[in-house]
């Protein structure tokens, strides 16, 4: 038929301007995305960790990386820090902007408590010190600010913040 050449052409050129605008996007805007998890074990305790590169307690997590979903960078991150795996999807509890690392960076934060030891964690290591389940009114001294304020937020003690 003849429009259907025309169409073709016009798609790919579409997806090309479409990918050209987002590569040139990615240098203007620079927007980076991280996850983390809060999963807990039966009796309600936390996990956290403590990296070699930064104070302080946290949950674990770390960036998503190029061509990588949310949820694979979840997986990925749960398993190199606590030798964990989800056995269902954790729930999405929120999407914040960590303003302490740039005015473009984001943290997608899961929640979940169905979750199994697939091996034991290797600490100390190169990133992380130390790690341990925790109940959320006994955290260590060091846990950070935003750790506590989302637990806080997961026991429903305090508003949502749209901020780390």
């Amino acid at each position: 038929m003849p429009g259907e050449g025309g169409n073709v052409v016009k798609n790919a050129v579409s997806k090309g301007t479409a990918r050209l605008f987002l590569g040139l996007a990615s240098f203007r805007r620079g927007m980076t995305l991280g996850v983390r998890a809060a999963l807990f074990d039966s009796e309600e305790r936390v996990f956290l960790v403590r990296h070699s590169y930064v104070p302080g307690w946290f949950f674990p997590g770390g960036g998503v990386e190029s061509g990588e979903t949310v949820v694979e960078a979840l997986g990925r991150e749960l398993m190199e820090e606590g030798g964990m795996v989800l056995d269902q999807p954790a729930g999405l509890f929120g999407l914040y902007l960590n303003r302490n690392v740039s005015p473009r960076d984001h943290v997608a934060l899961f929640v979940s408590r169905d979750w199994r030891q697939e091996k034991p964690p290797k600490v100390p290591n190169l990133e992380i010190v130390d790690c341990g389940f925790f109940a959320p009114d006994a955290l260590p001294e060091k846990t950070s600010a935003a750790t506590r304020r989302r637990l806080a937020e997961i026991r429903r003690e305090v508003a949502i913040s749209p901020e780390w």
